[in-house]
Order: C-alpha cells, then sequence, then structure tokens
C-alpha cells in the first residue's frame, strides 16, 4: 500500500506512527515515565516506541501494558550521553537493559575519537553493541551537531552501516546543535548506498509540521514513499507530540519545544 503523504494531517499521522516518545530528563521518575506512557493511548493511534532511560524500562512496560499497547516499543540509550565508554561497558550497558526488557537500543558513536582521527573507535563500538543486541534494534547516535563536517558525518554514517546498524540517529538532543536536514540529507545518502536496508531516527530540534514534512520528504527521497513506516523512519520527541495531534485534528499547533 502506498504512503500518502501530500497533506500535513497525512504527515502527521505517518509520524505519529514513526515517533519514539522520549524522555530523557535528568529528573525523570518512575511516575513521570508512567505519564509519558499514558501519552502513548491517543485517539489516533499510538507511537512505535517510548524511549527512557535504562531504570525506567520496567516502569514504561508495565504502563504500556496496562494500557494494553503492548505494540509499542520500549527503547533505551546506552553510552548516553558523551559516547565515551569502552566497548565491553557499553556491551555490558546493552545486557542489563535486554534483562530489563528493552525492545530497542539506542547507542552513542564514539564521535570525539572520530574527531580525532581514530575510525577504529567507532568500529570496535558499533561491532560490540551489534553482538550484544542480538536480534534487538540497534539505533546508533552520530551526534551530528558535533561532529558538523560533511566529511565526517558521511564516516560516521557508513562505519556505523558496516557494523550492523539497524538505523541511523542524528542527535542525543543534550548538545546545541541536534537534527538538520543537511545532515539528514547526508545520513541518508549514505543509508541508499548501502542499499537502503537500515532506517533513520531524526531527534532532537523536531518541533513543527513544517520540520516534519521536510524530514519526510528527505527520508521518501532514501527509500520511497510506499516505504515510509516505523520500519525505516523514527522521530524522535516528546512534545512533538502535541503537535501532530492537533494537526491530525485540523487545529492549529504550536511549535513543540526542541530536544527531549
Amino acid at each position: 500500500m502506498t504512503t500518502r503523504i501530500a497533506s500535513t494531517a497525512d504527515a502527521a499521522r505517518l509520524a505519529l506512527r514513526c515517533l519514539d516518545l522520549t524522555s530523557l530528563k535528568d529528573d525523570d521518575t518512575p511516575t513521570s515515565i508512567e505519564a509519558l506512557a499514558d501519552q502513548a493511548r491517543t485517539p489516533h493511534g499510538a507511537p512505535a516506541a517510548l524511549c527512557v532511560y535504562p531504570a525506567f524500562v520496567p516502569a514504561a512496560r508495565r504502563r504500556l501494558q496496562a494500557h494494553g499497547l503492548d505494540a509499542v516499543r520500549v527503547a533505551t540509550v546506552v553510552n548516553f550521553p558523551r559516547g565515551e565508554a569502552p566497548p565491553d561497558d557499553v556491551a555490558a550497558q546493552i545486557a542489563a537493559a535486554r534483562d530489563a526488557g528493552a525492545d530497542e537500543i539506542d547507542t552513542v558513536f564514539p564521535w570525539r575519537a572520530l574527531q580525532a582521527g581514530d575510525a577504529q573507535a567507532g568500529a570496535a563500538l558499533v561491532a560490540a553493541c551489534r553482538r550484544a543486541c542480538g536480534a534487538l534494534p540497534l539505533k546508533v547516535i552520530l551526534e551530528t551537531g558535533e561532529l558538523q563536517q560533511p566529511k565526517l558525518i558521511r564516516q560516521a554514517s557508513e562505519i556505523a552501516l558496516r557494523e550492523g546498524a539497524d538505523f541511523l540517529k542524528t542527535s542525543t538532543g543534550k548538545v546545541a546543535v541536534n537534527a538538520t536536514p543537511q545532515a539528514v540529507e547526508l545520513m541518508g545518502e549514505a543509508i541508499r548506498a548501502d542499499g537502503a536496508r537500515a532506517g533513520l531516527k531524526v531527534a532532537g530540534g523536531v518541533s513543527t509540521i513544517a520540520d516534519v514534512q521536510r524530514y519526510l520528504a528527505l527520508a521518501s527521497a532514501v527509500y520511497g514513499a510506499d516505504r515510509l513506516g516505523p520500519g525505516t523512519l523514527r522521530f524522535g520527541a516528546s512534545s512533538l507530540l502535541k503537535v501532530l495531534l492537533a494537526t491530525i485534528d485540523g487545529g492549529p499547533a504550536a511549535p513543540a519545544a526542541s530536544g527531549y
């Protein structure tokens, strides 16, 4: 079936299906994560996943199940946010997250090492994460706003894809510059060159329906409109949900707060 994204409402519906509803705040609590899970039950369907810190995976799972939202996946982050832990430590973090019930893993690429000329650090980290994840989807956060240079964004993308990333993700949401169309286009080019087998996650800085439409167009250029869905595209955000729901309902939508 062809995915139609001609209207803003269509774009919002698709983005809702592709949303990783996210809370990665220093003051998160089980109660606040339960409230996040409550938001996943909307009149227009559920998001693809909740993305929370590892400690809150069980709380997110329980609350989703209480709402009958078993299909909503629980994602968590490792090597987050700085991307500097040794591969063995990150693999141990993934093992603990799996034991806690996580369905998807978002790991931070060692972008500082790449800036310093060490490409092997990224390869070793992603390979270790791939082994530790097993069949769980692995999203690799490139922190494109810090890499900045197109050649480094492309190089990080190629390393992550070569070592088995299931998604390339723009950002942690913890830095000054997060997702940008330029970075997403570069990542998309690398994904397309790799056969478009991996997905794309746009995280941080997506705050309006115009942003959503811009990124949908970039993703469509990689996969074709008929392949757009949670298996190929994710938006990492929390406050964006209100914008999407308001757009679907046909009302005005104030821009969401940026970041997580």
